[in-house]
């Protein structure tokens, strides 16, 4: 399966105890690097949460960030320390008697004195559990949204591989014409100089500049690499860098026909296989 590098998925999930929410995007890079952004209660997950991406994943610079919110009612629940709060009583009974005073604090300055109010403990136990199920639900999402652009830029770059096979089909079907237009113009030139043909040097001439001009060997590979385009679409693995190196290969060839070029029409050709090789060149940096 095809997948794109790039990729956005975000799912959520509400719970009797509150809420959790993960989000997922990646943007291209030569390997696979998985950054998780979680509050610490979590982190137990990270290591087995990164190598479980690693099984999904092949290249790609993906971020992961995971949000916990309570709900209303957790945590609600004022739970007195009344051992705490005899403590603070008997030391304010005290300070009032050493100083000879009656007064009395106030409720809310007794609730906010360190210990008084017990923190109630959540258990993170289930809150992991769902965590890490979520998770998985998250990036399949992610997984399914980078397989559908993945698609995408498959079509556009065998739309590129068909544009150049028709060129080059026109560039084999023009250069007949032009080894006969060249040695036309030879012709006439030593005509206009009076210069008599001698026929083996003639041939020698001919020979030579038919070897300089020849592009049959560019396009027979260019052809070969359009096919191994092809096939590396249907291999089951990460085949980003396979693709950037046949990118490279077939601009190699576009840029040698574009030198031995000795007319406008295949020129023409030449640079519009390197505008179209240049244009899957840009998608195949966002393949897996």
């Amino acid at each position: 399966m095809i997948r794109s590098m790039t990729g956005y998925a975000r799912v959520e999930a509400s719970y009797d105890w509150g809420r959790l929410s993960w989000e997922l995007r990646s943007v291209n890079h030569r390997y696979f690097d998985v950054t998780f952004k979680m509050p610490e209660d979590f982190r137990v997950l990270e290591g087995d949460l990164r190598q479980f991406a690693g099984t999904r994943i092949a290249r790609g610079k993906v971020e992961c960030g995971l949000r916990y919110s309570r709900d209303g009612q957790a945590g609600d629940t004022i739970v007195l320390d009344r051992a705490r709060l005899s403590q603070l009583k008997d030391a304010l009974d005290a300070v009032n008697t050493e100083l000879g005073a009656t007064s009395v604090p106030e409720p809310m300055r007794v609730l906010s004195y360190p210990g008084v109010v017990k923190e109630e403990q959540a258990d993170f136990a289930p809150l992991v559990a769902a965590a890490r199920e979520l998770f998985s639900a998250a990036l399949k999402d992610f997984s399914a949204t980078r397989a559908r652009e993945g698609e995408r830029l498959q079509q556009f770059v065998l739309e590129r591989c068909d544009t150049i096979e028709t060129l080059v089909a026109e560039v084999r079907e023009r250069y007949p014409q032009v080894r006969e237009q060249w040695l036309a113009r030879l012709q006439a030139r030593c005509a206009e100089l009076g210069v008599e043909l001698d026929p083996q040097r003639l041939a020698q001439e001919v020979a030579m500049s038919a070897q300089r001009l020849d592009v049959e060997e560019e396009m027979s590979r260019l052809l070969s690499h359009l096919v191994e385009v092809r096939q590396t679409f249907k291999r089951d693995e990460a085949i980003g860098r396979r693709l950037d190196f046949l990118m490279q290969e077939l601009n190699r060839e576009a840029n040698t026909l574009s030198s031995k070029s000795q007319d406008a029409d295949m020129t023409r050709c030449a640079v519009e296989m390197k505008v179209a090789i240049e244009q899957m060149r840009e998608q195949v940096q966002n393949i897996e």
